[in-house]
């Protein structure tokens, strides 16, 4: 266990004015709660948060940060209390070790939809105080260095966690350092054979080609010295993980990746910067397209580097990045570089990014967001994110991700601009709006009044603004189409018992059924989240038609003509209690197919033959066919078990097709007669709970699709 002298002495090394007393207080009180605490490996378990601490001090991260590593397991793993912890040590501290503990109680890397919520959390746990996520990632970093004492099915889960949430989220913070060695303890556990196999080229390598990265980097200086540049030359090899994902990508092998060692060189000013540039284009051939100046177009989180790869000795090549000293100092730490120390003095660096503004940029069109799952794609693209600048006709600056279309640079631009865009030019030529945009282009938005989101734009769009904005617009336009739906099957409900669906009975049956608007029960009603039995109960319970009266079964379907007969769909097999449309044939009445039946894309064309139909609501007779996929256990009983259990539930077998035998299941295709999709949605839950039951699904089948006859 480091000594608290070694802990100070290194804090004081950045900021001699460091409060010394209250870092020596916390680390006894944090010693003395974790007393008797060990960890895994059967270290003292204090020994975490002194670790935690010297990782954050190495950043020269301010006082109440290095505070909150000391304690930041007090409160969840200890007789300590939030109260006890702002009593000794200020509010400020207590709030962030609170924020770290329900961090910690945040499980990611859980289901889709409790993991979209949890990322919620952390993001507002961000936005109140960055220095929350810093702790908690200097916390992942020592626990994936320690990560052998746990057990294995522990270690897969945190390495692919630290993978996909903690790396990300560390490189779009500006820690690069901490992105690359998070990913490679992680690539480590899942992948050892993958990254044992790289650090054996990498032997071999140095055996036949010797130590290149000292002859490079020695030819560098050289380079400065005749140009007369004061400035420090730096080389290593790339990390394991960053080889692999390169070779991933490219889909090469390691003997053909080139750019596998990396070179920085850190000047005294911005002028020297391209000085620097210049000697070594000079010097070595620039490998086209890997050219970007991060200096004239900083990233969001501070950084600022210019970066060129070049061919070095043998055709080898290795990438270049340039920056000033204090460019460097705000790269290793990013937008923590706020909270940094340099000589006692706080944040003077000028590149340094302000953690609010960052953060709010960050989350801002993730607010908006309803759905969870929406959310967590949107988090997601934002953090793996890599950045591309474009230009408006007007040579401002537009900085997107790499992989964006024009309809990103149209919503980025104005949430009006991309609902009207109809079409672009790129450097003046007009492409496709699903053209990828390279950085330095031009990029023109053409417009037209009238134009809305079209469903497809969901596939061409990659950011998070956008697609948020494109998604509520869809939704508005779905919510105008069923109101309109809505009104005209309450007009024919209320008409059906001699009233009048006017605004006021709308008003009361919105009030009745606790709806803010009437536009909300039409809306409901035309999505078929209502029923019209239910809006005219809420207005006339005495009117309203007894849900468990019987629907005869020669019409069970209103919206017909009396002399035109109707027939269900083979392809979808609608049933009573969803949604219905009607497509006319010539002398052979009307086909009845599901509202999101992929038939219907054939008819598009049609709208003449298009009618909208819906069920009488009431008791409907189980004589409606509909066919189930069921994959089951080849063992003694289950069939006979299986066919007790669909007649339990009133549905009739009507047939049965063994498409697949094999020794340990069936594959079989099961037609079973039904009254309406709730007695399916019954049948079905039963089925799934079955244990003999592998899988079951409702089987449609679009190629069926055909009309009465046959022809």
């Amino acid at each position: 266990m480091k000594p608290a002298d070694e802990l100070v002495g290194l804090i004081r090394a950045y900021n001699p004015r460091t409060n010394e007393k209250l870092i020596r207080a916390a680390y006894d009180y944090g010693r003395d709660m974790h007393e008797g605490q060990t960890r895994r490996s059967g270290e003292p378990y204090f020994t975490h948060p002194i670790e935690v601490a010297v990782i954050l001090a190495a950043q020269h991260l301010d006082d109440a940060t290095i505070i909150t590593a000391l304690l930041h397991d007090t409160i969840e793993d200890t007789q300590a209390s939030y109260d006890e912890v702002a009593t000794r040590f200020g509010d400020e501290v207590a709030v962030l070790v609170d924020g770290v503990t329900k961090l910690t109680n945040l499980q990611l890397s859980s289901t889709q939809t409790k993991q979209a919520e949890n990322f919620r959390k952390l993001f507002m746990a961000m936005s109140k105080d960055l220095r929350v996520i810093l702790v908690k990632l200097a916390d992942r970093l020592h626990n994936m260095r320690t990560i052998k004492a746990m057990r294995a099915d522990k270690q897969v889960q945190k390495a692919r966690e630290t993978m996909d949430i903690y790396a990300p989220l560390a490189g779009r913070m500006g820690m690069q350092w901490m992105r690359d060695e998070l990913e490679d303890l992680a690539f480590k556990v899942l992948n050892p054979e993958g990254r044992a196999s790289i650090m054996r080229r990498f032997i071999t390598l140095q055996k036949e080609a010797g130590d290149v990265i000292e002859r490079i980097t020695s030819d560098m200086r050289t380079e400065m010295t005749k140009a007369g540049i004061q400035a420090e030359v730096a080389g290593r090899a790339k990390k394991p993980y960053s080889i692999w994902r390169k070779m991933q990508a490219k889909d090469q092998g390691f003997s053909r990746l080139s750019d596998i060692y990396g070179f920085r060189v850190i000047t005294g000013t911005e002028g020297d910067c391209y000085r620097v540039l210049g000697a070594i284009h000079q010097r070595w051939r620039a490998v086209p397209g890997r050219f970007k100046d991060y200096i004239s177009q900083p990233k969001s989180n501070g950084y600022r580097s210019i970066h060129t790869t070049v061919s070095g000795r043998n055709g080898r090549r290795v990438e270049v990045q340039i920056r000033t000293q204090q460019m460097h100092d705000v790269a290793e730490t990013g937008v923590a570089a706020h909270w940094s120390y340099k000589d006692g003095v706080r944040g003077e660096n000028p590149f340094a990014v302000d953690p609010v503004k960052w953060i709010s940029g960050l989350s801002e069109q993730f607010d908006a967001e309803e759905d969870h799952e929406d959310f967590l794609e949107a988090v997601k693209l934002e953090m793996y994110s890599d950045q591309v600048f474009c230009f408006t006709p007007k040579g401002e600056v537009v900085k997107l991700p790499r992989g964006a279309t024009p309809i990103d640079f149209a919503y980025a631009i104005h949430t009006r601009i991309g609902h009207a865009c109809v079409g672009a030019k790129v450097d003046h030529q007009r492409v496709p709006l699903w053209t990828r945009i390279k950085n330095g282009q031009s990029v023109e938005v053409i417009t037209a009044e009238g134009q809305t989101p079209q469903a497809t734009w969901l596939d061409i769009a990659i950011t998070g603004k956008a697609r948020t904005a494109i998604r509520r617009a869809l939704r508005e336009m779905d919510r105008e189409r069923f109101v309109r739906l809505g009104a005209e099957l309450a007009r024919s409900a209320f008409e059906h018992v001699g009233k009048k669906a006017t605004d006021k009975v709308l008003d009361m049956a919105a009030k009745n059924l606790r709806f803010r608007e009437k536009e909300e029960v039409l809306a409901r009603l035309g999505s078929a989240e209502l029923t019209a039995a239910e809006v005219l109960q809420a207005v006339y319970p005495d009117l309203a038609p007894n849900e468990a009266e019987d629907v005869a079964t020669e019409r069970p379907v209103i919206g017909l003509s009396p002399d035109q007969s109707f027939h269900r769909a083979t392809c979808c097999q609608p049933l009573p209690g969803e949604r219905i449309v009607g497509i006319t044939f010539r002398g052979k009445g009307v086909v009845v197919h599901a509202i999101d039946c992929d038939s219907l894309g054939n008819y598009e064309d049609q709208p003449d033959r298009w009618l909208d139909l819906h069920w009488h609501s009431g008791k409907h007779q189980p004589i409606y066919t509909v066919q189930l996929w069921l994959t089951i256990g080849n063992d003694s009983g289950v069939l006979g078990r299986i066919c007790t259990l669909i007649g339990e539930h009133e549905a009739n077998i009507s047939d049965m097709e063994f498409v697949d035998r094999k020794p340990d299941f069936y594959r079989l295709l099961i037609s079973v007669d039904l009254a309406d999709a709730k007695h399916l949605h019954r049948l079905m839950m039963a089925l799934e709970a079955e244990t003999d039951v592998a899988e079951i699904e409702r089987y449609r089948n679009p190629e069926l699709s055909r009309p009465p006859g046959g022809d």
